[in-house]
């Protein structure tokens, strides 16, 4: 099969689409994934745009797979898709109709409403902006707005937890304790539940600093990676950790999600009881 004759899978949807794509790589995935191209169209709108997309699909192998909502929209992608006998999957319909016989109450048919009202996904959203903003100390400010606030020494995963725990929602900033540089003073004022220092085993830090030296193509017995520094660095962090009262995970050898599943139980366990012990 020649590159003009390669199999093609059509995306369409009345909002992102990102939905019907993971749908579509997962069915693809139990084919050789490589041989066979996803393309999205994502906010598909007009009858033009899916006589581009059919005029587009009959000139290869194509299966269209669609989210549209809009029955006319439906009425147009089939009637098309047929005439050309390109295969057509409805993604979203099946479903739609099944909860019909279950609930009196009729279908919106509404593109787009599942992001319009999935408040934890607007809220994972600016959690995961907030993370990237706010990473590695690099704005102060970012400290007080903060859900949770990560310390550590360098390489013991603050941004791999501040990322995975802004996939569950909350905003997670993160600041290196080093020697040489006080820490902001915003620290100090966040409460303890929602402090969060982490700690690991001295000879551990090292081997992964090596290895970071080594992926950086610097030497792997630099200053950074030595047991002196190494050494030095954590009796600094667990005085800045004493001083704050913050709880102390020790991550050696502990997948990130492990990590996160603790700190939510220290966050959400803290925030329950400073509003006097109601559920959040």
């Amino acid at each position: 099969m020649n590159e003009e004759q390669k199999p093609v899978v059509y995306i369409l949807s009345d909002s992102t689409g990102e939905t019907a794509e993971l749908l579509a790589r997962a069915a693809v995935s139990q084919f050789n994934s490589g041989n066979i191209e996803i393309r999205r169209v994502p906010y598909v709108s007009a009858p033009e745009e899916i006589f581009d997309i059919i005029d587009d699909a009959r000139k290869t192998p194509s299966v269209i797979a669609y989210t549209l909502v809009r029955p006319e929209l439906q009425s147009i992608i089939v009637r098309e898709a047929r005439a050309y006998g390109i295969p057509v999957v409805d993604i979203l319909g099946p479903m739609i109709e099944a909860l019909s016989q279950i609930t009196p109450v009729p279908p919106r048919l509404e593109p787009g409403l599942i992001h319009r009202t999935d408040q934890a996904y607007f809220r994972r959203v600016e959690a995961i902006e907030f993370a990237v903003r706010y990473d590695d100390g690099r704005d102060p400010r970012g400290i007080l707005k903060a859900d949770v606030v990560v310390l550590g020494v360098s390489r013991t995963g603050k941004t791999p937890l501040c990322m995975y725990l802004a996939h569950k929602g909350i905003k997670a900033a993160n600041v290196p304790l080093v020697p040489e540089v006080p820490p902001p003073q915003e620290i100090y004022q966040v409460p303890p539940h929602r402090l969060i220092g982490l700690t690991i085993r001295p000879d551990l830090l090292n081997e992964i600093r090596r290895e970071r030296l080594k992926s950086l193509g610097l030497v792997a017995n630099a200053e950074y990676a030595s047991r002196e520094r190494i050494m030095k660095e954590l009796a600094y962090a667990e005085q800045i950790m004493n001083k704050t009262k913050c709880s102390v995970i020790d991550v050696t050898n502990k997948a990130v999600e492990e990590t996160a599943s603790r700190v939510m139980e220290i966050y959400y366990r803290g925030e329950r009881q400073a509003k006097g012990g109601k559920i959040i």
